[in-house]
C-alpha cells in the first residue's frame, strides 16, 4: 500500500514529523509475523483484477465504481467470488462493476442524518477516526474534501478499503491507516474536520478520547461525534455490568445532556445535538456479505426496546462541536 502521496501532503501541512512516525507505525502494522491472516489477504489483494473503473460516483448512497459492461460476465463472476473472500463487509454499501456489496450496515443512513448539519467539506483536511473500511471516507471525498485520512487498526478493514481504492484510483487523496487514535502524535492540530462515529462507547476513558479528538483539530475546527446514548438527564450514564448487545467492549453510554457537558468540559464550543435515532434491524442486519449474527440477534426476542441483556436497545446521537 503506497502512502507516498499522503506523506507529501503531511509535509505541505507542516506535520512532516507525523509522516516520519507513520512510516515506522505502518511497517510495524503490516509485519506478517504479527498477524496470521495478513499474508493470505495480501495474496488475495494481489490476485484481484488490475482494472480501473471508467465511471465512478462517490457522492451517492452506494459508492459506485464502474459499470457491469466495463468487464466481461466471466470476470464479474470471478471478481464477486474474490470480493466475498474478504467477508465480513460491515460498512457500505458499494457497487463494484455491477456487483452490489450489501454490507451489514446501511451506512448511507447515518450519512443522510448528518450531511445537512455539518460545515461544507470542500477543500478541508478531514480525519475519520475508527473508519472501518472507509465507506464514510469516500462520502467525505465525494463531498469535496481536499484529503481524507481514515484510521482503523483492523487490518481486514484497511485491506477492504485498499480494494476499493485500487479500482477507483490509487492516487486519489484518500487513505486509511492501520492505526488507532492513540497512535497519533499529541496536539497535531492540523485537521479542519474530525469525525468520530461509533468509537466513544468503546473507550474506557471517554473524556480522554474527547481530548484526543480536540487535539487533532485546528482552532475552530469541527468535530462530528456519533455514539450510543441513553434517555436521561444531566449526569445520567449507563455503564454495562458485562456485555451490551453481546459486545464486551462497551463502557459508557451517556444521556445527551451528559455528553454535551463532557464536550463542554473538554473545551469544545457551540456544542449541539443534531440527531437522535434508534438503530433499527433494517439499518444493521445480516446479509450475504456479513453472515454472522447482527442486531436482531442481540435484542430481547419479546421486547425490541431492550437488548438481550435487558438494557436499553441501541440509540445513537450525532453531536457537532467546534474546537477552541
Amino acid at each position: 500500500m503506497d502512502y507516498s502521496n499522503l506523506y507529501k501532503e503531511l509535509k505541505a501541512e507542516n506535520v512532516e514529523f507525523w509522516a516520519d512516525l507513520l512510516r515506522v507505525q505502518i511497517a510495524d502494522a503490516f509485519d506478517t509475523t504479527k498477524h496470521g491472516d495478513l499474508i493470505r489477504w495480501q495474496s488475495q489483494l494481489e490476485n484481484l483484477p488490475k482494472v480501473i473503473a471508467a465511471q465512478c460516483d462517490i457522492s451517492i448512497d452506494t459508492v459506485k465504481l464502474g459499470n457491469a459492461d466495463e468487464i466481461t460476465p466471466a470476470l464479474q463472476t470471478e471478481l464477486k467470488e474474490k470480493l466475498q473472500a474478504f467477508c465480513p463487509w460491515r460498512k457500505g454499501g458499494f457497487d463494484v462493476f455491477g456487483i452490489h456489496i450489501d454490507t451489514e450496515w446501511r451506512s448511507d443512513w447515518k450519512w443522510q442524518r448528518l450531511e445537512s448539519h455539518i460545515s461544507p467539506l470542500k477543500n478541508r483536511l478531514v480525519l475519520d477516526v475508527g473508519c472501518g473500511n472507509g465507506y464514510h471516507c469516500w462520502r467525505m471525498l465525494g463531498a469535496g474534501a481536499k484529503r481524507v485520512i481514515g484510521i482503523d487498526p483492523m487490518l481486514l478493514n484497511v485491506t477492504q478499503f485498499q480494494i476499493i481504492k485500487n479500482f477507483y484510483n490509487n492516487d486519489a487523496p484518500i487513505d486509511v491507516l492501520p492505526i488507532g487514535i492513540e497512535a497519533l502524535p499529541a496536539k497535531l492540530n492540523c485537521f479542519d474536520t474530525v469525525f468520530s462515529m461509533g468509537v466513544l462507547y468503546h473507550r474506557r476513558s471517554p473524556i480522554d478520547h474527547l481530548f484526543e479528538l480536540r487535539d487533532c483539530l485546528k482552532s475552530g475546527g469541527e468535530l462530528i461525534l456519533e455514539t450510543l446514548v441513553i434517555d436521561g438527564e444531566l449526569g445520567d450514564t449507563l455503564l454495562p455490568k458485562d456485555r451490551y448487545a453481546q459486545m464486551r467492549n462497551v463502557w459508557f453510554l451517556p444521556s445527551c445532556a451528559t455528553l454535551v457537558s463532557w464536550l463542554e468540559r473538554c473545551g469544545f464550543q457551540n456544542v449541539r445535538v443534531v440527531d437522535v435515532t434508534v438503530t433499527s434491524t433494517d439499518e444493521q442486519r445480516t446479509t450475504d456479505w456479513m453472515r454472522f449474527h447482527s442486531l436482531k440477534d442481540f435484542l430481547d426476542s419479546e421486547n425490541s426496546s431492550l437488548t438481550c441483556e435487558g438494557l436499553p436497545a441501541p440509540k445513537r446521537a450525532i453531536l457537532i462541536a467546534n474546537a477552541p
